[in-house]
């Protein structure tokens, strides 16, 4: 089977091994994961695994609903193997991050694996921990509500959690809403969040066309939506669109304008876009930008370096808002981050420790009111200077150039590029001058 199949059978008997010995859930007799391993002799391995979820779920009520009960009709003999092949997996667990959480990453680290599997489906539930980690950082959720209304696995979450922790807060110091309209994908985050010891809310409907929290109004909102999106329940006296009605075929500004609208008084927001959400004027698209830059809504844009998402080649940007920008309302913050990261291999890019702590030490500087301009890499910059770039939010448009180093040339980038123009034009000419006269030579070589 395909690898969106097959993470389900594998990712619920990795939750089932690590379960059973983890202390952190009741696990009833048909769950324990001897019995399981030995049931293979029975004939009904399957039937056996399906009844171990039901008893886990029915011990557990964190865990109601969210464990596949897929293995009854699954090949006996092949199912008994990949029992036995989980069952003699051995992982270095110095390879996690310290927390003690092992089953937590564990589980992580195949949800990363399944995506890059999936490719581009994959993204509908994976986000690289590396742009999580910079959005989390940023905000800061150190407590209060937690929302993400497209949550996918629950890697939002389970990020913002860490970031309480390694900061000496409590796991109840933030609390978790969130929404997924895949009913698969919506057990993936709630198995996520069970083995964290996360206790969230998560609703599963469609977001713009059954709000689970239409109530909530939250203090950080992290979201991911899904790029460009053109299948999208759309009613266009929505009260959610106080900034503009959103293009029928793409939902980028309804996923902003709902994520606004769950602000609470105080709120911030981060949130991943498609760089054509920061200068597209198709459709009204340049409309509502406008009108979020001046409400002053619009804290920070980083742009990033392309080939950090596996599942696209789409290049994307961090949208990041502010109900109350305090002392630097009427600026915003632009970061070009495009030229960082480190490559893994020949197809993926990660945002090192440094990096990350690069962009929010530029930010955390500009919010509290330390920041000093950085050519080509960041600036703050007032409303009117953005009005005069027509509202468009592509931080290289704002940050300049970077500044020469000592023993560099300090020839500005205008007169840099005319020079450059002049000399390959001279270089075409003379190669044109060249292939000339080759050419009449050879004409007139004789035969032979």
């Amino acid at each position: 089977m395909d690898a969106a199949q097959y993470k389900d059978f594998v990712l619920g008997l990795v939750f089932l091994k690590f379960a059973s010995g983890s202390g952190a859930f009741d696990v009833p007799e048909p769950a324990h994961w001897d019995a399981l391993r030995t049931s293979g002799d029975a004939g009904d391995v399957g039937g056996a695994l399906d009844a171990a979820m039901d008893a886990l779920m029915a011990a557990n009520p964190s865990l109601a609903g969210a464990l596949p009960k897929i293995f009854g009709g699954a090949d006996a003999r092949r199912l008994a193997e990949l029992v036995d092949l989980i069952d003699g997996a051995r992982f270095d667990t110095a390879r996690f991050d310290g927390t003690g959480d092992v089953l937590g990453e564990i589980y992580e680290y195949f949800l990363e694996r399944f995506a890059r599997a999936e490719g581009k489906r994959g993204g509908e539930f994976y986000t690289p921990s590396s742009v999580v980690k910079l959005l989390v950082e940023i905000l800061e959720p150190y407590k209060g509500r937690v929302y993400d209304p497209c949550c996918g696995s629950g890697g939002m979450f389970v990020q913002a959690e860490k970031f309480v922790l390694s900061h000496r807060g409590r796991r109840d110091d933030i609390a978790v809403f969130g929404q997924e309209a895949n009913e698969r994908t919506w057990r993936l985050a709630r198995m996520n969040l069970a083995v964290h010891g996360i206790t969230g809310d998560l609703g599963r409907a469609d977001t713009f066309h059954a709000d689970a929290h239409p109530d909530l109004r939250a203090d950080f909102v992290l979201a991911n939506p899904p790029f460009n999106m053109s299948d999208w329940y759309r009613r266009a006296d929505d009260p959610r669109w106080r900034f503009g009605v959103p293009p029928a075929g793409n939902a980028n500004f309804a996923w902003i304008q709902h994520i606004l609208a769950k602000l609470a008084p105080t709120g911030s927001a981060g949130v991943v876009m498609a760089n054509g959400s920061m200068s597209s004027a198709q459709k009204g698209e340049g409309e509502i930008r406008t009108a979020l830059v001046e409400a002053d809504l619009v804290s920070c844009m980083v742009a990033l370096p392309p080939q950090l998402f596996r599942t696209t080649q789409i290049p994307a940007c961090l949208w990041f808002f502010a109900k109350d920008k305090g002392a630097r309302s009427g600026h915003v913050l632009f970061v070009d981050a495009r030229d960082m990261g480190t490559l893994v291999d020949r197809t993926e890019r990660v945002l090192t420790s440094s990096d990350i702590d690069r962009i929010t030490g530029a930010h955390r500087a500009w919010r509290d009111g330390s920041h000093v301009d950085e050519p080509g890499f960041a600036r703050s910059v007032p409303l009117a200077a953005i009005r005069e770039h027509g509202h468009v939010l592509a931080p290289g448009r704002y940050v300049g150039t970077p500044a020469a180093a000592p023993g560099e040339s300090a020839e500005p980038a205008a007169d840099r590029i005319e020079r450059l123009t002049k000399e390959l034009l001279a270089c075409l000419d003379e190669s044109a001058r060249v292939d000339a006269i080759v050419r009449s030579r050879l004409d007139g070589a004789p035969d032979g």
